[in-house]
Protein backbone atom coordinates (compact mmCIF):
# COMPACT_ATOMS: atom_id res chain seq x y z
CA UNK A 1 0.00 0.00 0.00
CA UNK A 2 1.42 3.36 -0.96
CA UNK A 3 -0.20 6.74 -0.48
CA UNK A 4 0.39 9.92 -2.47
CA UNK A 5 1.34 11.37 0.89
CA UNK A 6 4.37 13.30 -0.14
CA UNK A 7 2.57 14.92 -3.06
CA UNK A 8 -0.33 15.84 -0.80
CA UNK A 9 1.97 17.26 1.84
CA UNK A 10 3.86 19.23 -0.77
CA UNK A 11 0.64 20.75 -2.09
CA UNK A 12 -0.43 21.47 1.49
CA UNK A 13 2.87 23.18 2.25
CA UNK A 14 2.71 25.23 -0.95
CA UNK A 15 -0.75 26.32 0.12
CA UNK A 16 0.51 27.32 3.56
CA UNK A 17 3.42 29.17 2.01
CA UNK A 18 1.03 31.04 -0.25
CA UNK A 19 -1.06 32.07 2.72
CA UNK A 20 2.00 33.56 4.34
CA UNK A 21 2.81 35.77 1.34
CA UNK A 22 1.65 39.40 1.50
CA UNK A 23 -1.10 40.47 -0.88
CA UNK A 24 0.08 42.06 -4.11
CA UNK A 25 0.03 45.88 -4.17
CA UNK A 26 -0.50 48.13 -7.17
CA UNK A 27 2.68 49.82 -8.43
CA UNK A 28 3.35 53.21 -6.93
CA UNK A 29 5.83 55.96 -7.52
CA UNK A 30 7.44 55.41 -4.14
CA UNK A 31 10.52 53.19 -3.93
CA UNK A 32 9.59 49.55 -3.59
CA UNK A 33 10.09 47.98 -0.16
CA UNK A 34 12.21 44.84 -0.13
CA UNK A 35 10.08 41.70 -0.15
CA UNK A 36 10.06 39.85 3.17
CA UNK A 37 12.13 36.69 3.19
CA UNK A 38 10.25 33.46 3.81
CA UNK A 39 12.19 30.53 5.17
CA UNK A 40 10.60 27.46 3.59
CA UNK A 41 12.95 25.21 5.56
CA UNK A 42 10.97 25.94 8.72
CA UNK A 43 7.34 24.83 8.27
CA UNK A 44 4.70 26.09 10.71
CA UNK A 45 5.04 24.13 13.98
CA UNK A 46 1.62 22.45 13.83
CA UNK A 47 3.17 19.24 15.15
CA UNK A 48 4.77 20.97 18.13
CA UNK A 49 8.38 21.01 19.17
CA UNK A 50 10.74 18.03 19.42
CA UNK A 51 13.83 18.03 21.61
CA UNK A 52 16.41 15.74 20.02
CA UNK A 53 18.67 16.30 23.00
CA UNK A 54 16.55 14.04 25.19
CA UNK A 55 15.35 10.47 24.73
CA UNK A 56 12.33 11.15 26.91
CA UNK A 57 9.27 12.77 25.35
CA UNK A 58 8.86 14.83 28.51
CA UNK A 59 11.25 17.36 26.98
CA UNK A 60 9.23 17.55 23.72
CA UNK A 61 5.74 18.71 22.88
CA UNK A 62 4.72 16.69 19.83
CA UNK A 63 1.14 16.88 18.53
CA UNK A 64 0.03 13.90 16.43
CA UNK A 65 -2.23 14.31 13.43
CA UNK A 66 -5.32 12.13 13.31
CA UNK A 67 -4.35 8.64 12.08
CA UNK A 68 -5.31 7.82 8.51
CA UNK A 69 -6.59 4.30 7.84
CA UNK A 70 -5.10 2.91 4.66
CA UNK A 71 -6.18 -0.74 4.70
CA UNK A 72 -7.97 -3.17 6.94
CA UNK A 73 -7.70 -6.90 6.26
CA UNK A 74 -9.82 -9.53 7.96
CA UNK A 75 -8.58 -13.14 8.00
CA UNK A 76 -9.76 -16.19 9.95
CA UNK A 77 -6.81 -15.97 12.37
CA UNK A 78 -6.10 -12.24 12.56
CA UNK A 79 -7.02 -8.72 11.51
CA UNK A 80 -4.48 -6.29 10.10
CA UNK A 81 -4.74 -2.52 9.96
CA UNK A 82 -2.39 -0.29 8.04
CA UNK A 83 -2.49 3.25 9.33
CA UNK A 84 -0.50 6.37 8.65
CA UNK A 85 0.50 8.29 11.76
CA UNK A 86 2.46 11.49 11.88
CA UNK A 87 3.87 13.89 14.50
CA UNK A 88 6.64 15.67 12.60
CA UNK A 89 6.80 17.35 9.19
CA UNK A 90 7.79 15.29 6.15
CA UNK A 91 7.80 12.08 8.20
CA UNK A 92 4.56 10.08 7.87
CA UNK A 93 4.89 6.59 9.35
CA UNK A 94 3.23 3.41 8.11
CA UNK A 95 2.01 1.68 11.26
CA UNK A 96 0.69 -1.88 11.30
CA UNK A 97 -1.65 -3.04 14.06
CA UNK A 98 -2.15 -6.82 13.77
CA UNK A 99 -4.48 -8.52 16.25
CA UNK A 100 -5.91 -11.99 16.82
CA UNK A 101 -9.35 -12.17 15.24
CA UNK A 102 -12.10 -11.42 17.75
CA UNK A 103 -9.69 -10.18 20.41
CA UNK A 104 -11.02 -7.43 22.65
CA UNK A 105 -8.11 -6.28 24.79
CA UNK A 106 -4.85 -8.11 24.26
CA UNK A 107 -1.19 -7.77 25.27
CA UNK A 108 0.97 -6.27 22.55
CA UNK A 109 4.52 -6.49 21.25
CA UNK A 110 6.17 -3.79 19.15
CA UNK A 111 8.39 -5.26 16.42
CA UNK A 112 11.25 -3.07 15.21
CA UNK A 113 13.76 -4.51 12.78
CA UNK A 114 17.21 -3.26 11.83
CA UNK A 115 18.28 -0.69 9.30
CA UNK A 116 17.94 -1.27 6.40
CA UNK A 117 14.45 -2.75 6.38
CA UNK A 118 10.97 -2.28 4.96
CA UNK A 119 7.46 -3.07 6.18
CA UNK A 120 7.00 -6.05 3.83
CA UNK A 121 7.08 -8.63 6.61
CA UNK A 122 4.01 -7.06 8.21
CA UNK A 123 2.08 -7.78 4.99
CA UNK A 124 3.08 -11.45 5.06
CA UNK A 125 0.11 -13.50 6.26
CA UNK A 126 2.26 -16.34 7.62
CA UNK A 127 4.30 -13.86 9.65
CA UNK A 128 1.09 -12.29 10.98
CA UNK A 129 -0.18 -15.70 12.06
CA UNK A 130 3.04 -16.36 13.97
CA UNK A 131 3.20 -13.04 15.81
CA UNK A 132 -0.47 -13.13 16.85
CA UNK A 133 -0.49 -16.83 17.83
CA UNK A 134 -1.47 -17.30 21.44
CA UNK A 135 -3.49 -14.09 21.64
CA UNK A 136 -1.06 -11.20 21.14
CA UNK A 137 -1.22 -8.01 19.11
CA UNK A 138 1.76 -7.14 16.93
CA UNK A 139 2.66 -3.51 16.26
CA UNK A 140 5.05 -2.88 13.38
CA UNK A 141 6.83 0.11 11.86
CA UNK A 142 10.31 1.05 10.64
CA UNK A 143 12.73 3.43 12.32
CA UNK A 144 13.65 6.94 11.22
CA UNK A 145 15.59 7.30 7.94
CA UNK A 146 14.66 3.72 7.05
CA UNK A 147 12.52 2.31 4.24
CA UNK A 148 9.70 4.63 3.18
CA UNK A 149 10.86 7.13 5.82
CA UNK A 150 14.05 7.88 3.90
CA UNK A 151 13.35 10.62 1.39
CA UNK A 152 14.20 14.23 0.50
CA UNK A 153 17.78 13.76 1.71
CA UNK A 154 21.13 13.95 -0.05
CA UNK A 155 22.52 10.45 -0.51
CA UNK A 156 25.43 11.19 1.81
CA UNK A 157 22.94 11.41 4.70
CA UNK A 158 21.80 8.02 5.95
CA UNK A 159 20.93 6.21 9.16
CA UNK A 160 24.49 6.07 10.54
CA UNK A 161 25.68 9.48 9.35
CA UNK A 162 22.67 10.95 11.19
CA UNK A 163 22.85 8.47 14.07
CA UNK A 164 21.75 10.82 16.90
CA UNK A 165 18.72 11.88 14.86
CA UNK A 166 17.92 8.33 13.72
CA UNK A 167 18.02 6.88 17.23
CA UNK A 168 16.37 9.71 19.14
CA UNK A 169 13.49 10.22 16.72
CA UNK A 170 12.85 6.47 16.70
CA UNK A 171 12.80 6.35 20.51
CA UNK A 172 10.29 9.21 20.44
CA UNK A 173 8.27 7.26 17.86
CA UNK A 174 8.03 4.28 20.21
CA UNK A 175 6.66 6.55 22.95
CA UNK A 176 4.20 8.27 20.62
CA UNK A 177 2.98 4.90 19.34
CA UNK A 178 2.41 3.75 22.90
CA UNK A 179 0.27 6.85 23.47
CA UNK A 180 -1.72 6.08 20.35
CA UNK A 181 -2.25 2.46 21.40
CA UNK A 182 -3.50 3.61 24.80
CA UNK A 183 -6.05 5.87 23.10
CA UNK A 184 -7.35 3.02 20.92
CA UNK A 185 -8.65 1.13 23.93
CA UNK A 186 -8.22 -2.35 22.42
CA UNK A 187 -4.68 -3.01 23.71
CA UNK A 188 -3.80 -4.19 27.23
CA UNK A 189 -1.30 -1.43 28.03
CA UNK A 190 -0.29 -3.15 31.28
CA UNK A 191 1.32 -5.89 29.17
CA UNK A 192 3.39 -4.37 26.37
CA UNK A 193 6.86 -5.45 25.23
CA UNK A 194 9.25 -4.70 22.38
CA UNK A 195 11.22 -7.04 20.14
CA UNK A 196 14.11 -5.37 18.35
CA UNK A 197 16.81 -6.58 15.97
CA UNK A 198 20.06 -4.77 15.11
CA UNK A 199 19.46 -1.02 15.25
CA UNK A 200 15.90 -1.85 16.30
CA UNK A 201 17.29 -3.68 19.33
CA UNK A 202 19.34 -0.60 20.22
CA UNK A 203 16.24 1.59 19.93
CA UNK A 204 14.32 -0.88 22.11
CA UNK A 205 16.95 -0.62 24.88
CA UNK A 206 17.06 3.18 24.67
CA UNK A 207 13.26 3.44 24.72
CA UNK A 208 12.97 1.13 27.73
CA UNK A 209 15.46 3.32 29.61
CA UNK A 210 12.95 6.19 29.62
CA UNK A 211 9.56 4.47 29.16
CA UNK A 212 8.27 2.46 32.15
CA UNK A 213 5.28 1.16 30.17
CA UNK A 214 7.59 -1.22 28.30
CA UNK A 215 7.40 -4.40 30.39
CA UNK A 216 9.86 -6.57 28.45
CA UNK A 217 12.70 -6.13 25.95
CA UNK A 218 14.00 -8.80 23.59
CA UNK A 219 17.11 -7.37 21.89
CA UNK A 220 18.66 -9.45 19.10
CA UNK A 221 22.15 -8.39 18.01
CA UNK A 222 21.94 -4.79 19.28
CA UNK A 223 24.32 -2.15 18.00
CA UNK A 224 26.26 -0.20 20.60
CA UNK A 225 29.62 0.53 22.21
CA UNK A 226 29.87 3.19 19.54
CA UNK A 227 33.64 3.78 19.40
CA UNK A 228 34.19 0.05 18.77
CA UNK A 229 31.13 -0.52 16.60
CA UNK A 230 31.89 2.41 14.30
CA UNK A 231 35.53 1.29 14.00
CA UNK A 232 34.80 -2.37 13.25
CA UNK A 233 31.24 -2.92 12.00
CA UNK A 234 30.99 -4.37 8.50
CA UNK A 235 28.04 -2.03 7.83
CA UNK A 236 30.24 1.08 7.71
CA UNK A 237 31.73 1.94 4.29
CA UNK A 238 35.50 2.24 4.60
CA UNK A 239 35.39 5.56 2.75
CA UNK A 240 33.24 7.01 5.54
CA UNK A 241 34.61 5.26 8.63
CA UNK A 242 37.09 7.98 9.61
CA UNK A 243 34.27 10.54 9.65
CA UNK A 244 32.45 8.60 12.35
CA UNK A 245 35.54 8.19 14.54
CA UNK A 246 36.14 11.90 15.06
CA UNK A 247 35.79 13.22 18.62
CA UNK A 248 32.85 15.40 17.53
CA UNK A 249 30.82 12.52 16.09
CA UNK A 250 31.58 10.19 19.00
CA UNK A 251 30.60 12.88 21.50
CA UNK A 252 27.26 13.23 19.72
CA UNK A 253 26.37 9.56 20.19
CA UNK A 254 27.94 8.95 23.61
CA UNK A 255 24.69 9.50 25.50
CA UNK A 256 22.87 7.09 23.17
CA UNK A 257 24.99 4.04 23.90
CA UNK A 258 23.30 0.86 25.20
CA UNK A 259 26.51 0.18 27.13
CA UNK A 260 25.67 3.27 29.19
CA UNK A 261 21.89 2.79 29.33
CA UNK A 262 21.34 -0.94 29.90
CA UNK A 263 21.49 -0.35 33.63
CA UNK A 264 18.69 2.24 33.37
CA UNK A 265 16.19 0.02 31.57
CA UNK A 266 13.01 0.18 33.62
CA UNK A 267 12.10 -3.49 33.42
CA UNK A 268 13.84 -6.58 34.71
CA UNK A 269 12.52 -8.65 31.81
CA UNK A 270 15.40 -8.19 29.36
CA UNK A 271 16.93 -10.71 26.99
CA UNK A 272 20.05 -10.01 24.92
CA UNK A 273 20.75 -12.32 21.97
CA UNK A 274 23.98 -12.40 19.98
CA UNK A 275 25.04 -14.24 16.84
CA UNK A 276 28.81 -14.67 16.79
CA UNK A 277 29.28 -14.74 13.01
CA UNK A 278 27.21 -11.61 12.35
CA UNK A 279 29.92 -9.00 11.84
CA UNK A 280 27.58 -6.02 11.70
CA UNK A 281 27.85 -6.23 15.49
CA UNK A 282 31.51 -7.29 15.94
CA UNK A 283 32.57 -9.75 18.68
CA UNK A 284 34.32 -7.00 20.66
CA UNK A 285 31.05 -5.05 20.82
CA UNK A 286 29.19 -8.15 21.96
CA UNK A 287 31.64 -8.58 24.85
CA UNK A 288 31.31 -4.95 25.93
CA UNK A 289 27.51 -5.02 25.85
CA UNK A 290 27.43 -8.28 27.79
CA UNK A 291 29.75 -6.79 30.41
CA UNK A 292 27.44 -3.78 30.79
CA UNK A 293 24.27 -5.84 31.19
CA UNK A 294 22.81 -6.15 34.72
CA UNK A 295 22.97 -9.64 36.19
CA UNK A 296 19.19 -9.93 35.88
CA UNK A 297 19.38 -9.71 32.07
CA UNK A 298 19.25 -13.01 30.21
CA UNK A 299 22.03 -13.46 27.65
CA UNK A 300 21.77 -15.97 24.81
CA UNK A 301 24.52 -16.61 22.25
CA UNK A 302 24.46 -18.49 18.96
CA UNK A 303 27.64 -19.58 17.22
CA UNK A 304 26.24 -19.08 13.74
CA UNK A 305 23.24 -17.63 11.94
CA UNK A 306 22.31 -21.16 10.91
CA UNK A 307 22.18 -22.25 14.55
CA UNK A 308 20.05 -19.24 15.39
CA UNK A 309 17.62 -20.08 12.58
CA UNK A 310 17.44 -23.72 13.63
CA UNK A 311 16.63 -22.79 17.23
CA UNK A 312 14.28 -19.87 16.55
CA UNK A 313 12.57 -20.71 13.25
CA UNK A 314 8.83 -21.21 12.89
CA UNK A 315 7.85 -18.40 15.22
CA UNK A 316 9.85 -19.66 18.21
CA UNK A 317 11.84 -16.42 18.12
CA UNK A 318 8.84 -14.69 19.69
CA UNK A 319 8.03 -17.22 22.44
CA UNK A 320 10.16 -15.55 25.12
CA UNK A 321 8.80 -12.02 24.68
CA UNK A 322 5.24 -13.36 24.60
CA UNK A 323 5.78 -15.16 27.89
CA UNK A 324 7.04 -11.96 29.50
CA UNK A 325 3.96 -9.90 28.60
CA UNK A 326 1.38 -12.65 29.09
CA UNK A 327 -1.27 -11.54 31.59
CA UNK A 328 -1.65 -13.78 34.62
CA UNK A 329 -4.32 -16.44 34.26
CA UNK A 330 -7.56 -15.63 36.11
CA UNK A 331 -7.18 -18.65 38.39
CA UNK A 332 -3.72 -17.41 39.36
CA UNK A 333 -5.19 -14.08 40.39
CA UNK A 334 -7.93 -15.87 42.36
CA UNK A 335 -5.36 -18.10 44.02
CA UNK A 336 -3.27 -15.11 45.06
CA UNK A 337 -6.38 -13.37 46.40
CA UNK A 338 -7.28 -16.52 48.34
CA UNK A 339 -3.79 -16.75 49.80
CA UNK A 340 -4.04 -13.13 50.92
CA UNK A 341 -7.41 -13.73 52.59
CA UNK A 342 -6.11 -16.85 54.33
CA UNK A 343 -3.07 -14.99 55.59
CA UNK A 344 -5.30 -12.21 56.94
CA UNK A 345 -7.57 -14.72 58.70
CA UNK A 346 -4.57 -16.45 60.27
CA UNK A 347 -3.23 -13.15 61.52
CA UNK A 348 -6.62 -12.35 63.08
CA UNK A 349 -6.86 -15.74 64.84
Amino acid sequence: MRWSTYISLSIFWIFLSGVALPAQQKPSNSPASPAPKIDLSKPPPIYGEEDLGSLSLSASNLHPADPMVGEKDDYPEFTRELLQVQWRFWDPIDLYVIKPRGAVKVPAIIYLYSYPSETDRFKDNQYCKRVTAGGYAAIGFVSALTGHRYHDRPMREWFVSQLPESLTESVHDVQMILRYLAERGDIDMAHVGIFGQGSGATIAILAASVEPQIRAVDALQPWGDWPTWLAKSSLIPETERATYLTPKFLAGVAALDPVQLLGRVQTKNVRLQFVQDDLITPPAVVQHIKAAAPSSDQVVEYDTKRQQYTMLGGGRAFDWIKQQVRPPAPHSENARAGDTRNAQNESVH
